[in-house]
């Protein structure tokens, strides 16, 4: 994850990082975005429908977070709260997970470059 807010160890976010490119490659795109949205359901404060500081820190041993310091999920909160609100909805979340993941990224881009040239061969390009 790129920027000074974020304080994760090496080995806390390989870690991390190693677990989504295994689903997206054994679930395929959409289980994989489905599974996001499961964790999304399991970390969001079911009142207000996000994921706040609060909701983060009482649900994060459901994703396997507990091991993460008060600091280390204020730094992901910011990290991924697009819109400044100061808690995450359902898109900044997934955004965040794909950001946590340089290998998931990295096919992105090749899904999208692949997706952008078929595009253009139909228009003669």
């Amino acid at each position: 994850m790129a920027g000074a807010d974020m304080v994760l160890t090496a080995d806390k976010r390989a870690d991390f990082e190693d677990l989504l490119p295994v689903l997206a490659n054994k679930l395929g795109g959409e289980g994989l975005i489905n599974e996001l949205c499961n964790g999304f359901q399991l970390l969001m404060d079911k009142d207000r429908g996000v994921i706040t500081m609060e909701s983060l820190k009482k649900n994060a041993a459901f994703l396997g977070l507990q091991d993460l310091s008060e600091d280390e999920l204020v730094s992901m909160v910011k990290e991924g709260d697009i819109d400044r609100d100061g808690a995450l909805n359902q898109m900044e979340f997934c955004v965040l997970m794909f950001r946590l993941s340089p290998e998931l990224m990295q096919e992105s881009r090749f899904w999208l470059e692949e997706a952008l040239e078929e595009e253009l061969k139909g228009y003669g390009f």
